[in-house]
């Protein structure tokens, strides 16, 4: 591979981040769908059981950082969640009222959470030059979230399981159950026995002592609390202007396209020259251009081309982010400071935005209609402030 990197490692760390985000790409982009639809729940429903893994991603990864630090090594780990948390997805798809559902997928959000966070600090223990390599091996999640899409549009036409049954959640537990028989294969990673994982984590902590850092974070959490009108409204959005439900899961996969061509093609030649301080500012204004083109709600086409932006959107914001924190964070709390970032991002970011958005989904439903183009103007104004935050104040 180059860089020191050798074929076998590249395979075994891309093959772990196809699997780990086949199970989130599963149900995440459609199940809402479901639950709006066939399942007839509210919004704030809809918004409290998408909570589950933001509310997952605030406690869990802490606690098992102390486990996998202490005593087991974080391929069993790993390994262990992902066959528990396909066993907890495969009784969610037979639930259909909200508290047993809500409970199931809190069950796997709390088993699924620290895998998240697990598969950055596994890669970045064994890969050499990560500044080189991380998108080399990042693209695979995406390549799979697009692929697993396809799979469950496939699914769908070839009239197995009805569009209105559970098969998002079907699909995504045999995912799990083969990403955690995978996780036997990966590298070795031994605890460190040293007992400091909660020092480490409150020296991460004290990162937030530099001014720079400290906006970097407080923007990302922002920036974090509006995508769940993605991830919300979309595929409901999507069936309200005419899209065929079975070409929904394939029609998301845009997104995911465009993040794979963004970290193989256009990142990697521009990503020293412009920085942190304009590649990360540029993610935030793809989601701002992407939310303003769903407000105008047509042409069909537009606004289903216009998804491809969250992609770039993730891969220029997101997977920037992951190696600045690793840049940014001395060698011994670097994956307490990565853990750090999802609890402030895909922890409280996307609860704090679970909330928001089933919130103005309610606010603006008439009967069992959405008034689109004022539920996507609300991220719009909160981007634009946030797009001038990181351009006037961030200097990376």
């Amino acid at each position: 591979m180059g860089d020191e990197m050798s074929w076998d490692l590249y395979l075994s760390l891309s093959g772990m981040k196809f699997l780990e985000f086949t199970v989130w790409g599963a149900w995440a982009p459609v199940l809402a769908s479901r639950i709006l639809g066939p399942l007839k729940m509210s919004g704030k429903q809809l918004g409290w059981i998408y909570a589950t893994l933001p509310l997952a991603c605030v406690v869990a990864p802490m606690a098992a950082g102390q486990i996998v630090d202490r005593w087991c090594p974080t391929e069993f780990y790993m390994a262990a969640a992902h066959l528990l948390g396909g066993v907890f997805l495969l009784a969610a798809s037979r639930a259909t009222r909200f508290t047993p559902l809500f409970l199931l997928m809190l069950g796997h959000c709390l088993c699924f959470a620290p895998t998240l966070a697990m598969v950055n600090s596994l890669t970045f223990a064994h890969m050499p030059n990560p500044e080189v390599n991380y998108f080399r091996v990042r693209m695979w999640g995406a390549v799979s979230w697009v692929l697993i899409g396809w799979v469950l549009s496939l699914w769908r036409r070839s009239g197995k399981l009805q569009v209105k049954s559970a098969d998002s959640l079907v699909l995504a537990a045999v995912c799990s159950f083969v990403m955690g028989l995978y996780c036997f294969t990966l590298p070795h990673t031994p605890p460190a026995h040293t007992g400091a994982g909660a020092l480490a984590f409150v020296k991460a902590i004290s990162l937030f002592s530099d001014p720079n850092f400290l906006i970097f974070m407080v923007i990302s959490f922002v920036v974090s609390t509006q995508l769940q009108f993605y991830f919300l409204g979309t595929s409901r959005f999507l069936e309200d202007i005419g899209t065929s439900n079975t070409a929904i899961p394939a029609a998301m996969s845009i997104a995911q396209i465009a993040q794979v061509v963004a970290m193989a093609v256009i990142l990697p030649p521009i990503f020293k020259p412009l920085g942190y301080q304009w590649i990360i500012p540029m993610g935030v204004g793809f989601w701002l251009l992407m939310f303003l083109l769903y407000a105008c709600m047509k042409p069909r086409g537009l606004v289903i081309g216009s998804m491809m932006l969250h992609g770039l959107a993730f891969a220029f914001f997101f997977d920037a982010a992951f190696i600045y924190i690793n840049a940014a964070a001395p060698t011994d709390i670097r994956g307490s400071a990565q853990g750090l970032y999802l609890a402030v991002t895909s922890g409280l970011g996307l609860f704090v935005g679970t909330q928001l958005t089933g919130a103005v989904m309610d606010y603006f439903r008439r009967d069992d209609k959405f008034l689109w183009r004022p539920i996507f103007l609300v991220p719009c104004v909160l981007l634009t402030l946030c797009v001038l935050a990181f351009a006037l104040l961030f200097r990376g």
